[in-house]
């Protein structure tokens, strides 16, 4: 049974295929602003040694904190990772509150990916649902989720999970969804 987890070193084979499966469909070029975009241009090319991994794990689980460094724009996050035995399926995460300015307008609360393999199979629907308690407890009564208004099934996901519309800012749709 899939569990969002903290990321961890012990699902390290499966995240790194899970990794080609995204540079497989282009994720990771320089234009993709995803996390798991900059992940793979930060980390990729020596994540494949244990050490680099642990390192990536590391820097992930610190970014919770409020005192680790990093850029003005980012926010404390909470890094989830959805996993099913030693199965990395995707990944999960919660910002502790909006970022400033336009980026926390347009990026909302929570972010998420489902690997390629794993997709259409209720994964990101599944993970959304589990990780709104986990908001909560980080003192979050609702969130801001946000989708491309061209991406249907993270609209599907978004409603699904009790979003409702609040409105349109460029190509983004912007939902808020109770967590508790």
């Amino acid at each position: 049974m899939p569990a969002l987890i903290p990321p961890t070193v012990d699902v390290h084979a499966s995240y790194l295929r899970a990794m080609a499966e995204h540079i497989a469909e282009g994720r990771g070029e320089p234009g993709d602003g995803s996390n798991v975009g900059q992940y793979i241009r930060q980390f990729g090319a020596g994540w494949a040694e244990r050490p680099e991994f642990e390192r990536f794990v590391g820097s992930l689980r610190a970014q919770e904190l409020e005192d680790t460094p990093r850029p003005a724009t980012f926010v404390p996050t909470t890094s989830l990772w959805w996993v099913d035995g030693d199965e990395y399926l995707g990944r999960l995460g919660i910002r502790h509150r909006l970022a400033p300015g336009r980026m926390g307008e347009r990026n909302g609360h929570i972010g998420y990916d489902v690997r390629p393999s794993a997709r259409r199979k209720g994964h990101a629907s599944a993970m959304l649902g589990a990780s709104l308690p986990i908001a909560a407890t980080l003192g979050l009564s609702s969130v801001l989720i946000t989708c491309d208004e061209t991406n249907d099934a993270s609209r599907r996901t978004i409603e699904r999970n009790g979003g409702v519309l609040h409105d349109k800012l460029d190509e983004k749709l912007r939902y808020w969804l109770p967590t508790g």
